[in-house]
């Protein structure tokens, strides 16, 4: 055998255990996508002082779902077991940001002092066709309102992936709804964590797939885990760095001078209405579709005949109308302070399938004052719907409280 033959065998057999050794991926680390800002002075003090904090948690259903929260939650009593924690899941199903900006008060700060208040939107934002600008007076006014009730509160903003952004991102494109988080908490010196932007580089980086492993925009237990050890990375490194807590913090200008810091729900009774409504003490419905917590056993301001009309006086710069939409849902006519009719659809792409609680607002922007708002039943209806339905379970007003 030939000296030559000899050493093309042994060329050969290293390649070929060099090409079938595994390759190593050089990970991309959570440190990436956050950003501490002003860090949580003044949560760090509530723990490691006072030794009692309050901890809210404000999002839609990647919130309420078992998972990152749960995690959350056991790390903070793990690391600092001689502090009495309290926690607050106000996360509801389908809710983003202006959802979110009138129940706040309701949800949360009705609870007592808030410590640390988290925040997501950025999902249901996209899936819900909230606008840029409604989103920034949403998201704006719970920072103002959060801040308002509680000066020392500290606040984490945090965009999470679904397969809409990561399609922005691979088209060099930064979603809406994470320029208009980081847009705030900017202004506002607030941490962030994007992981949205995390998920998509880490799908480049071949770290893991969408399909196998996250496999929902509701993720998996490795996606779960994947946004608990930034959320983690986030918290470690601000405690890290805790320095001396808030003293009579002032507020910035606000970005948007119609934002909706003053947000609330007003009653159903605080309408007038023709006999064609009625009030269900305790509503919930007659057919088989689901419902969201919060929105059934509840009372609500009912009406499903084109003739059915009311008025709501209210005080302020906005006004909406928190409804049940179902399969039946229809279309109203609106007008404020006398000014043309306009209409809007009740009816929404999950309504034939589900009770969905569905937050619209009628008018923003207005001058601060006393106006009126006059609705009643379309006799147009939506081609997909049932019927004529409108369900009011809240007003919406921007106003004084």
């Amino acid at each position: 055998m030939s000296r030559t033959f000899l050493l093309l065998i042994a060329i050969s057999f290293s390649a070929t255990i060099i090409v079938g050794q595994p390759t190593t991926i050089d990970t991309l680390k959570p440190e990436q996508f956050i950003k501490t800002r002003g860090g949580l002075n003044d949560f760090y003090a509530a723990i490691a002082k006072n030794k009692n904090a309050t901890v809210a948690f404000l999002g839609g259903s990647i919130t309420y779902n078992p998972g990152w929260r749960d995690k959350v939650c056991a790390y903070l009593k793990e690391k600092f077991p001689d502090t009495k924690f309290h926690f607050i899941a106000a996360g509801i199903p389908s809710l983003g940001s202006l959802p979110h900006a009138f129940r706040l008060q309701r949800d949360v700060l009705d609870s007592g002092k808030i410590d640390l208040l988290f925040i997501e939107a950025a999902v249901n934002d996209r899936g819900n066709g909230t606008d840029s600008i409604t989103q920034v007076r949403s998201l704006e006014g719970i920072i103002r309102h959060a801040k308002n009730n509680n000066p020392a509160m500290d606040i984490i903003m945090m965009s999470f992936a679904d397969p809409q952004k990561t399609k922005d991102y691979d088209n060099g494109i930064t979603p809406v709804e994470v320029s208009n988080h980081e847009l705030i908490a900017d202004h506002y010196h607030l941490p962030s964590i994007n992981l949205a932007k995390e998920v998509h580089d880490k799908l480049n980086n071949h770290e893991f797939s969408w399909e196998k492993d996250f496999k929902d925009l509701h993720p998996s237990p490795f996606g779960q885990e994947l946004y608990f050890e930034a959320i983690k990375t986030l918290l470690q490194k601000c405690f890290d760095n805790a320095s001396s807590p808030t003293v009579n913090a002032i507020l910035p200008s606000p970005l948007n001078r119609s934002n909706f810091s003053n947000g609330k729900y007003v009653a159903i009774d605080k309408a007038k209405f023709n006999p064609k409504w009625k009030i269900v003490k305790d509503w919930k419905p007659s057919d088989k579709l689901d419902t969201r917590d919060g929105f059934v056993h509840v009372p609500i301001l009912e009406a499903n005949q084109p003739s059915a009309s009311l008025s709501f006086s209210f005080e302020g710069n906005a006004v909406g109308i928190c409804i049940i939409s179902g399969a039946d849902a229809g279309i109203i006519s609106y007008s404020i302070d006398n000014s043309a009719y306009k209409k809007m659809d009740l009816f929404t792409q999950w309504s034939s399938r589900l009770h969905l609680p569905w937050y619209l607002i009628l008018e923003s922007g207005l001058k601060n004052g006393k106006h009126i708002v006059n609705i009643r039943i379309d006799e147009t209806a939506n081609k997909e719907s049932k019927g004529h339905e409108c369900r009011i379970v809240h007003f919406l007003v921007n106003g004084e409280r």
